[in-house]
């Protein structure tokens, strides 16, 4: 089975992020220490002189890690969505990121608001009503 998973890791195509968010949290990290097997084995090939083919390989190997990180990082921040949805306090990462002002700025509640002292004022004194003869 070992055997049969390296020689499958030799003919690896690059990965497609679509084809990957399919797949298992096993299978992506199978995956991915299989990238990396491939990944130091192409770099010994580097050092002792293997064939171009190999040495233009190892670029596509690297993106296609990187693309795996990527979907394994997706699925985990989705995941922490999810459990985090109906709480009140959320992880920094999860809220939402705005601008530093929009997230310090009153919500429309606080905003709206008004005083006792207000209020009274209001009923008591309210705006004049002017009727213009045409």
């Amino acid at each position: 089975h070992e055997r049969t998973r390296f020689l499958s890791s030799r003919t690896m195509v690059k990965v497609k992020a679509f084809e990957l968010r399919g797949k298992t949290r096993e299978d992506l990290f199978r995956q991915l220490d299989d990238l990396k097997t491939e990944l130091s084995q192409l770099r010994v090939a580097k050092v002792t002189g293997g064939a171009a083919s190999k040495l233009s390989k190892i670029k596509v190997v690297r993106k296609s890690i990187a693309r795996v990180l990527t979907v394994i990082n997706q699925n985990k921040k989705a995941a922490a969505r999810t459990t985090y949805a109906d709480k009140k306090f959320k992880p920094l990462d999860i809220r939402e990121k705005k601008t530093r002002a929009i997230r310090r700025r009153l919500s429309v509640a606080d905003a709206t608001k008004i005083t006792l002292k207000q209020k009274l004022k209001a009923t008591h004194f309210p705006m004049r009503k002017y009727a213009v003869k045409a």
